[in-house]
């Protein structure tokens, strides 16, 4: 008999794995009972079943820590329940570290976890032996060492959280194929099944590497590749059947693979060079709880080595191997969230580490859902943060790059090189030809600095480089003279209409510009008073703004201004058809006279915060009087069919005004001087403006605006944490995001920007902290690489706090 679906549920989820049950779970738990899955064979059939399940702490950055803590803690509570056993094994486990760069990055991670209440410690090739007996630590250096690593029945522990869900009120509806999905006009969802429809207000795909069959029947194309991936199982081997405890997971980076103990053998898992996409062309309907066929000949090269760092592996047999799919994403990292573009449509895909994340991605899925937001900012696994560029083809060449490089961690500054190329300006060519060094931001190439001889190499290092030895050259030559730098990318809208400045001034908390000409930083809060994003606003006509934000915010502020905007409004996307040329430094106004003989460019024609139509020899632009350097600057947002024609005349004009290049990294070290912030690195939605350090901008006698009435609540009840500028005496390194602050032995906050002040000559920092240490003069320690520095807060603004080279 076919069980009926009910006509009727708040939110529908689509896939019956670790993620799909997972978000069913927690939406239970936020008190929305009203929800419902459909899986079209059994729970666990796609990847989830064959899984080698591991669950660690291991994280890149600090959500990624929490929501996997998170897993943790709720797994050990549903394991908990003996009339439905699953097996629950903490061992501990380890990745090795064969280079510097290896023990830098773990006593970073090491320290970041720190201030999510997460404890790992860094342990010696003596204590990896003891620990692992049957592992060589030959060229070891040591081991990040995580105490709570451990493995877990895939299908029991995605069983136990749909169980839950249904003693809660969901339902779930097994062997129920989804056919099509049909949007009302009023917002809603028709989701056709096998068994019936189902209309929702929200509807999730959680399908695994069937993304993409549910994602086109929402007209979407989700950046996720499936890779086959191998591990092989030995039979019992009598070196573990002597031991009284079982080893740890093993993670290695340079053999490219993991082990666990499974029974009295051992589960070894692959990451070969030789890898292989999956389902490329379609996936066979029938292919349910199924695997590839094994091919361990393609990873001969890794298991030669894995032998020789296991050597009672060269004497046990196989008796099984598992080939099957797993997801990867452009990053690595999972598509948590909204889809980008449509309204009440969700995900939670690309789940590469599914079981060891899942009961994370379910926390962060449901809390956007019924909050919009979660504990933990999560731009990190933002659906939103890969944007038309990220077609298949850039996605799979991403993804290969991706599984060769499991366990190669990444380094700060680091941007690898496939898929690369996928958005460039007309200059690309120019500035490459002048040794520009790239880096990648939403897809476009953006020039980092500039190299001093063709071959010289960027070396990526928690610590300092020969390159901040060319960032400060570039520095020093344009505060000398004057500079110039291309900002690719750059997010800008377009925004015009009968209503357009009031829709804007209702979305930010602060004031948006009322004189035409005029510009304005502002920024905009989510509905429980949490910073969302940053824009610049320029007012170029009555009810016509130019809207400019970060690169990587072009989807997700697209969403949000969409979601609010009336119908008179309307929204171009400008961030293709222009592109940002900053002239900075003291001969900056002076260069550009000279190209300008009709336009007017002097401090009292054209004063700081303005912007004005004008010319660069017979090239039009938009002209703005901003500054993210902290000089006298001008952003010059050039239509792209003439910024060529704009880049060669400043250049030849700027000869004899002494102009040089300079880059991303220089502006870094700049910003961090005048106390200016990043988004998603110093803004973020756990925090509140005044939180921020930016309630200079919040303007609380508005008559309203989103987010105005939890702030001031917020604002009543006082601070949780402050926003603090600090500087500190270390040689070898900059503070890196994570880094965490100490009074004494007490943790009480979590860097958030580092970077050196070359014209300031200090090792500056910014730092979420608990309010009564933002003091300037109070001494705190910074943990830098596994080693205390003495820090001190300081004022906001390093660098001309008046502001008086910007005005000019």
């Amino acid at each position: 008999m076919v069980d009926s679906v009910k006509s009727h549920a708040r939110v529908v989820v689509i896939g019956g794995g670790i993620a799909g049950c997972s978000t069913l779970y927690h939406l239970t738990q936020l008190g929305w009972t009203d929800v419902a899955l459909v899986e079209r064979d059994e729970l666990t059939s796609g990847s989830t079943w064959h899984a080698a399940a591991q669950v660690t702490q291991f994280g890149g950055n600090q959500t990624m820590i929490g929501l996997k803590r998170h897993s943790i803690d709720l797994y050990r509570e549903l394991a908990k329940d003996t009339e439905h056993p699953f097996y629950y094994e903490i061992t501990g486990g380890m990745r090795t570290a064969y280079t510097q760069d290896h023990i830098d990055t773990y006593q970073h991670y090491i320290g970041m976890a720190k201030s999510m209440g997460v404890e790992m410690e860094y342990i010696s090739p003596k204590e990896i032996k003891e620990r692992h007996p049957l592992l060589s630590t030959d060229k070891m250096l040591g081991a990040w060492w995580d105490p709570l690593d451990g493995y877990i029945d895939p299908s029991g522990i995605t069983l136990a959280l749909a169980r839950k869900a249904r003693e809660a009120g969901a339902s779930v509806y097994r062997s129920n194929p989804v056919e099509s999905i049909t949007k009302k006009e009023n917002g809603e969802f028709i989701v056709h099944t096998k068994n019936g429809d189902i209309t929702c207000e929200k509807v999730v795909n959680a399908t695994g590497y069937r993304v993409n069959e549910v994602g086109n029947m929402l007209g979407v194309e989700h950046p996720v590749t499936s890779m086959e991936h191998m591990y092989f199982l030995t039979d019992n081997l009598p070196e573990l059947e002597a031991l009284d405890f079982q080893v740890p997971i093993i993670r290695d980076p340079l053999d490219d693979f993991y082990s666990r103990q499974e029974k009295n053998g051992l589960l070894v898992g692959i990451y070969e060079q030789d890898c292989k996409t999956f389902g490329m062309d379609g996936i066979d309907p029938n292919f349910t709880r199924d695997l590839c066929p094994p091919d361990l000949d393609r990873c001969l090269d890794n298991m030669e080595r894995i032998f020789e760092r296991m050597p009672a592996l060269q004497e046990a047999g196989i008796h099984t191997t598992v080939n099957g799919p797993i997801t990867y994403t452009i990053d690595g990292a999972p598509l948590i969230g909204q889809i980008p573009g449509i309204e009440n449509a969700y995900c939670a895909i690309g789940l590469r580490a599914g079981i060891g994340e899942g009961g994370g991605h379910g926390k962060i899925l449901a809390d956007l859902i019924v909050h919009g937001e979660c504990e933990w900012d999560a731009w990190c696994v933002d659906p939103r943060r890969f944007t038309q560029y990220a077609n298949t083809e850039h996605t799979t060449l991403k993804t290969i790059e991706d599984y060769q490089n499991e366990f190669h961690y990444h380094m700060p500054h680091e941007h690898r090189p496939a898929s690369r190329l996928a958005r460039t300006t007309p200059i690309y060519p120019v500035l490459d030809q002048k040794d520009a060094a790239w880096g990648v931001v939403n897809g476009w190439e953006r020039t980092l600095f500039f190299k001093p001889t063709p071959d010289f190499v960027d070396e990526h290092s928690f610590r300092f480089t020969p390159t901040k030895d060319v960032v400060d050259k570039e520095i020093k030559a344009m505060t000398k003279n004057v500079g110039i730098m291309e900002v690719s990318g750059f997010n800008r809208f377009s925004i015009q209409g009968e209503g357009a400045a009031d829709f804007l001034d209702g979305l930010t908390c602060s004031n948006i510009p009322k004189k035409v000409g005029k510009v304005s930083l502002c920024y905009l809060l989510n509905e429980h008073g949490h910073v969302l994003t940053e824009a610049t606003l320029a007012k170029l006509d009555e009810d016509h703004f130019w809207y400019g934000s970060a690169a990587a915010a072009e989807w997700h502020d697209l969403d949000w201004l969409n979601k609010h905007k009336p119908d008179t409004v309307t929204i171009t996307e400008m961030a293709a058809s222009h592109t940002i040329l900053v002239v900075a430094g003291p001969k900056s106004r002076e260069l550009l006279q000279s190209l300008s003989p009709r336009c007017d460019w002097s401090k009292a024609a054209f004063p700081w915060l303005n912007a004005k139509e004008m010319t660069i020899g017979h090239a039009k632009v938009m002209a703005m009087t901003i500054s993210f350097s902290g000089e006298l600057a001008y952003e010059l947002h050039v239509p792209n069919e003439q910024l060529y024609l704009a880049y060669k005349l400043i250049n030849e004009a700027g000869e004899k005004f002494g102009l040089t290049q300079f880059g991303m990294y220089a502006t870094e070290s700049m910003r961090m001087e005048k106390g200016y912030l990043h988004w998603k690195a110093d803004l973020i939605y756990e925090r509140n403006p005044m939180e921020s350090g930016i309630g200079f901008f919040v303007k609380m006698d508005k008559p309203s605006f989103i987010g105005k009435e939890p702030l001031a609540k917020m604002i009543a009840e006082g601070n949780k944490k402050q926003l603090a500028t600090f500087v500190f005496e270390c040689d070898i390194a900059p503070a890196h995001v994570g880094d965490s602050m100490y009074n004494g032995d007490k943790l009480v906050g979590t860097v958030t920007s580092g970077a050196y002040g070359h014209r300031v000559n200090k090792n500056i920092a910014y730092a979420f902290v608990e309010p009564e240490f933002a003091v300037v003069g109070t001494e705190l320690k910074i943990e830098i690489l596994g080693e205390m520095y003495p820090a001190v807060v300081t004022e906001t603004c390093l660098y001309d706090p008046k502001n008086e080279l910007v005005r000019g």
